[in-house]
């Protein structure tokens, strides 16, 4: 349980001091988090855990219940430490000018942060509830499921993002796809989490 917190810690760490700042932003329930903070001033403290809670309630019964209890004690605590961080400055206030540093940073914390929820055996994204579910409904391998929706959030992004930023998106997408593998190690057969 202790991974999910400090894997939770670290993932709202750099959502809040890098993504939320430099306009590179991540796919599935953490974009669509930035998206809504974007255009309608709603916190990914709040909108994660209902966007979340939604897509554990379409996986429950794809998962189990040791999953979901997990990933619901990670996803509180990732909302948690980011209403904690909202409370200060940003520590990177300037990372926006620098995109390419943004999108490999934000990826190291994302690919990190969630890799450690998922080494203990939740996520602190519901992604993982929703991939699987509709994996299984649609006989579709899990990465194509979680490809698809991070392309529908970053196509989404477009919105406030400039596509260039989307590139570096896309960039940091990839990366922390491959870092929440190496971290979680064993445990990448549950699915990649919560992108």
């Amino acid at each position: 349980m202790w991974l999910s917190v400090i894997g939770s810690g670290i993932l709202a760490f750099g959502l809040y001091n890098v993504h939320a700042l430099s306009g590179v932003t991540e796919g599935g329930v953490l974009g669509l988090t930035l998206l809504l903070d974007h255009w309608f001033s709603i916190s990914p403290a709040g909108s994660s855990l209902v966007l979340n809670g939604l897509c554990y309630l379409l996986g429950w019964r794809v998962l189990g219940k040791r999953f979901i209890g997990l990933s619901i004690i990670a996803g509180g605590c990732f909302s948690a430490w980011y209403a904690l961080l909202e409370l200060f400055p940003p520590v990177w206030p300037g990372i926006a000018a620098y995109p390419l540093a943004a999108a490999l940073v934000g990826a190291l914390f994302v690919g990190v942060g969630v890799g450690l929820c998922v080494r203990a055996g939740g996520a602190p994204g519901g992604d993982d509830a929703l991939a699987m579910a509709l994996g299984q409904l649609l006989h579709t391998p899990l990465q194509w499921i979680y490809f698809a929706s991070d392309m529908i959030v970053l196509l989404l992004s477009l919105s406030y993002i400039p596509l260039g930023r989307i590139a570096y998106s896309l960039l940091t997408v990839i990366l922390s796809g491959q870092i929440i593998g190496l971290v979680a190690g064993n445990k990448e057969n549950k699915g990649k989490a919560s992108h």
